[in-house]
This record gives C-alpha cells, sequence and structure tokens, in this order.
C-alpha cells in the first residue's frame, strides 16, 4: 500500500484528518526544514468574532533547522491564551464539555519540543474518534518520495485557499455554532469539528452525506 506524507501540524485542519482517517495513517515528516507561517505551530478556530489563528511561540530556530529540533517557548502565556481561547469558541457547541479536560491537559503538561506536542494531539483525536491509525515519523528527509507515495507535506496550508483540491478533502457543511453569524468556515481546526459534531466527525471525515 502506498504511504501518505504529511507535515507535522498543530491542532491539524480537518484536511490533515481527513487524509489520515482515510488512508488509514500517515508517516509524519519531522526531518524538513522548519517554516514560519505553517500549520506546523499554528491552527485556526472559529470563534465569535470569526477564524482566529492561534500560534504556538517556538524559540527562535537556526537556519535550515530541522522539525524535529523545535523547542517551544516558554515566552509570554500563551498556554493560557489558548486554552481560554479554545473555550471561549466552543464552551456553548454541544460536545466542548466531552473534550476539555483533555484539551486543558495539553496546556498543563510541559511539552519540549513542537513534534511531540502535535503527535501527541493526533493520538488524543484518535482515542476521542475511537478509531487507530497508522503514525510513524520520518528517519530522514527524502525530497524525491517515490512514485507509490502520497506527499502531503506542503499541501495542507495556511495560505492556500483552495482546501477543496487538497485531495481527498472535499469540504462538507456541517454544524457550526457561529454559522449564523459568519456562515460555513471550510477546513478549520479539527477541534471545530470534534467540538461541534463529536463521534459523527467520522461522517464527515469520511465524506458521508
Amino acid at each position: 500500500m502506498s504511504k501518505l506524507y504529511v507535515g507535522s501540524a498543530y491542532w491539524a485542519p480537518i484536511s490533515y484528518y481527513t487524509a489520515l482517517y482515510r488512508h488509514g495513517g500517515a508517516v509524519i515528516e519531522q526531518c524538513d526544514a522548519y517554516m514560519k507561517q505553517t500549520y506546523r505551530n499554528r491552527c485556526n478556530i472559529i470563534a465569535a468574532q470569526g477564524v482566529q489563528s492561534l500560534t504556538v511561540p517556538v524559540e527562535k530556530p537556526l537556519p535550515r533547522m530541522l522539525m524535529r529540533d523545535i523547542r517551544i517557548s516558554d515566552h509570554g502565556n500563551w498556554r493560557h491564551l489558548h486554552r481560554s481561547a479554545i473555550a471561549s469558541a466552543y464552551g456553548s457547541s454541544p460536545f466542548y464539555e466531552y473534550y476539555a479536560d483533555d484539551i486543558n491537559h495539553f496546556y498543563e503538561q510541559q511539552y519540549d519540543y513542537l513534534v511531540d506536542f502535535n503527535c501527541a494531539q493526533i493520538e488524543c483525536v484518535c482515542r476521542w474518534l475511537g478509531i487507530k491509525l497508522d503514525i510513524g515519523r520520518s528517519e530522514k528527509y527524502i525530497k524525491e518520495l517515490p512514485a507509490e507515495s502520497i506527499d502531503l507535506r506542503e499541501a495542507i496550508h495556511p495560505k492556500h485557499t483552495n482546501a477543496e483540491r487538497v485531495a481527498p478533502y472535499m469540504p462538507r457543511p456541517y454544524y457550526q455554532v457561529f454559522s449564523a453569524k459568519h456562515g460555513f468556515v471550510a477546513d478549520a481546526s479539527i477541534l471545530d469539528l470534534l467540538c461541534n459534531m463529536g463521534n459523527e466527525s467520522l461522517l464527515v471525515l469520511a465524506g458521508v452525506d
């Protein structure tokens, strides 16, 4: 079976989990050069004021520093800010209370490396959904992957506005707390889908109408 390769991502978007779920897992690329303004340390939630980006601060990377070596910074009060923003955005959603303790735990526990923080979230999401995915991490960077591989390492990116073109993701509207105010917002963080849809999130990831 072909291998799927994806980048590391903080509370990754729905398109990311759609790819993981439909493929049964992926290799998380951790040997690539770290880049700013990507989902590596950023997620988008939907708050009362609209899309809100949350960014994990990292220690200043050296040129061409690998993702696996990126350390989370303790600068500022970001953990409290992220936890509060998520609670504010989804506190009135149908399923937030089921996930709140686990979400808060991520901001109470100390993670040194960003990639460990992100991978722990994947494990948690899989547990919430009751699914098992075959998740591994790269041991070295391969620029040109074998022809049978599926390379989405840079395809899922916050600056890509046409999320529907990221195979196999096709945006399917689902209930969102603030949809009456903002309309449906596609490809937000997996937290948005889970807090609004609970276990029915699997239907969205599977592409079932």
